[in-house]
């Protein structure tokens, strides 16, 4: 009796058991389905979606590093214009602000000391018309030697003082010496824009005094200072981004200073930048990001391509016509770049724009089917 209870009851708990584990087993099966999440889209679907889609590879990621900045001239593209003797200002050509061009007309000068060195090279000239006319047959070689060199010093005196070579023979044609007055005109040395004028008409100049400073503002300077620790990843070339108000531009490293900054403790980095919109001006302060390398290849993708799917980031992985969530382990994070520590390997194809609407599609037929995630 004891024993036909006994087998009772052990074929009951058999049953029990084969049908709890036919239903784990559905179950399992169920998950299963639900966690792969998989999507059909053939090309044409993903294009017309705007879904973009590209093999990943190895890459060298870059770091930023920021620190301000300050504006600065570019002292290539800048040029001070001075007298070179003593002379007063008999009229302006050009004032505060405006463009010039090379060679332009920027102030008219008087002086003594010119007018002498004016007449000093006619007098020269007309000699040395005598005596290469007559030739070395009439003429002493003395004379002739001499006649030349005294011809080739005048003309090298007033090139000096500040006449240029079209000057200079504009007065040798002037048959009435009308010109030999001791006025002469200072020209630009290069295209820019006058950025001081700091002399008014009729004010005697000393030599060497500054009347303009012209600069080509196309190409400016901004200085950056930086921890030694940080200088050592910038060389020669190195990317830049300059930030001015909501606009960025794009510059390159031109010198890393050698010297450090007893005061600050820093060294000094000189950036050149195309001055597009001429929005830099000297002396103005600006944010400085800079672009160093890691050195190494590491598994990357856009980080947009990144979503949160379960809690996990995730990726979307593409096969023929099937896309798949892939989650993965992220790294650190350098612009707009996210480095893959785990679960991509190089070669794979992935969402890389699109992401959150494959998402979309995915949490879609997930709650379709009575899923929520």
């Amino acid at each position: 009796m004891h024993k036909t209870k006994f087998w009772v009851f052990l074929a009951s708990v058999l049953l029990a058991s084969s049908g709890v584990t036919e239903e784990i087993h559905n179950q399992g099966d169920e998950l299963t389905k639900h966690t792969v999440g998989m999507l059909k889209l053939d090309s044409a679907e993903r294009e017309a979606a705007g879904v973009i889609t590209t093999s990943i590879q190895r890459l060298v990621l870059t770091n930023e590093i920021i620190a301000p900045g300050e504006v600065y001239l570019n002292a290539y593209r800048t040029a001070k214009v001075t007298p070179r003797i003593a002379a007063q200002v008999i009229e302006r050509r050009v004032k505060l602000g405006d463009d010039v061009k090379r060679d332009q007309p920027l102030v008219l000068l008087s002086s003594v000391e010119m007018a002498k060195a004016q007449g000093d090279l006619l007098v020269a000239e007309r000699e040395w018309m005598r005596v290469e006319n007559l030739g070395k047959e009439v003429v002493s070689e003395r004379r002739f030697v001499e006649a030349k060199a005294a011809r080739q010093l005048a003309r090298a005196k007033v090139l000096a003082f500040g006449m240029t070579p079209k000057q200079v023979a504009a007065l040798l044609r002037d048959e009435t010496g009308a010109l030999a007055d001791g006025r002469f005109e200072l020209l630009a040395p290069i295209d820019g824009t006058v950025i001081s004028d700091g002399f008014i008409v009729g004010e005697i100049i000393e030599p060497g005094r500054g009347l303009f400073e012209i600069t080509d503002e196309s190409v400016m300077w901004v200085e950056a200072r930086l921890p030694p620790e940080d200088a050592r990843q910038v060389t020669s070339g190195t990317l830049a981004g300059i930030g001015v108000g909501d606009r960025w531009l794009e510059g390159t490293v031109a010198k890393v200073h050698h010297g450090l900054d007893e005061t600050t403790r820093t060294i000094a980095i000189r950036i050149e930048v195309k001055n597009r919109g001429d929005v830099l001006h000297r002396e103005q302060f600006v944010e400085v990001r800079l672009q160093v390398s890691t050195g190494e290849k590491v598994i990357a993708v856009p980080s947009e391509a990144i979503v949160l799917l379960n809690g996990t980031p995730t990726l979307f992985t593409v096969e023929g016509d099937e896309v798949r969530p892939q989650s993965v382990e992220v790294g650190a994070i350098r612009g707009d770049w996210t480095e893959i520590i785990a679960g991509l390997s190089a070669g794979d194809e992935v969402v890389v724009k699109g992401a959150y609407f494959v998402k979309s599609l995915i949490l879609k037929s997930e709650l379709g089917e009575g899923h929520v995630q």
